[in-house]
């Protein structure tokens, strides 16, 4: 049985993008272990790894206590979402296998305590970046995971660190600035969830950006940034959403 009443959700941890990679995989792990007495669930919301390929016969290297910490909460009764992000959608059944997790590919939505949720990663679900989502499709396609498996690991991991270095670093204005609710793909997604039912709290990653965004009639979306840099992560607790900074145990926000 689960032992406590918590919601916890994090996302874009990165784990294997350098530089301190062991530092922030040591980092995670302590943050598993400060939840693990009064979690019901917890919602890791995508790139908790730079790069994952479930491969038949072995693992990647790296992220091995956070993977043992994963199934150690999963065997103790805590439910442990995963979200598949964009750098790591190739996680296949080994999460679910392997640690018990539960995966999900798209966004979606539950109940709890009598509040609605919608949440997930965030990629892809706006049409302003055409090329983005052209590439997603692609990497998602059966003949691409069977061309990248049939390389020999240490080439495909390589390549693959190579192409996630190159793409974030094309990122960094973005995951400074917020360029308003009609610029911004998931704000107008959940805007457009809206019109045709109630949720109290929609919470997505990607971005990089921590934002809470009051969307109105009590709807917010919050953004969970990421921990290459900061270490936020929200927690759910008697009917308010905390948003909080892993580094600064005083430093939250209250989330009506």
């Amino acid at each position: 049985m689960p032992k406590g009443s918590k919601l916890y959700f994090i996302s874009d941890i990165h784990l294997g993008f350098p530089p301190f990679e062991q530092e922030r995989e040591r980092m995670f792990v302590a943050w598993l272990d400060s939840i693990k007495d009064d979690a019901a669930e917890v919602f890791l919301l995508g790139d908790i790894f730079d790069f994952w390929f479930t491969y038949k016969h072995v693992v990647p290297r790296g992220g091995v206590r956070v993977l043992g910490k994963l199934a150690e909460l999963a065997d103790s009764g805590i439910t442990v979402h995963y979200a598949t992000g964009n750098h790591d959608m190739w996680i296949f059944d080994y999460f679910s296998q392997e640690l018990g997790l539960r995966t999900y590919t798209q966004p979606w939505e539950f109940t709890y305590d009598g509040r609605h949720f919608m949440v997930g990663h965030g990629d892809g679900l706006g049409k302003s970046d055409r090329k983005y989502n052209f590439l997603k499709l692609l990497f998602s396609s059966t003949i691409c995971r069977r061309l990248f498996a049939s390389l020999h690991p240490w080439i495909g991991m390589t390549v693959a660190h190579l192409w996630s270095g190159k793409s974030r670093s094309s990122h960094t204005e973005m995951d400074l600035t917020y360029f308003g609710h009609d610029k911004e793909d998931i704000t107008k997604y959940c805007i457009k969830q809206l019109e045709n039912k109630h949720y109290d709290y929609f919470v997505f990653g990607h971005r990089h950006l921590r934002l809470d965004i009051d969307l109105g009639g009590g709807a917010r979306y919050i953004n969970l940034g990421q921990w290459m840099t900061d270490k936020y992560y929200a927690v759910y607790h008697d009917g308010k959403m905390t948003i909080k900074d892993f580094s600064f145990s005083d430093d939250r926000q209250q989330i009506e």
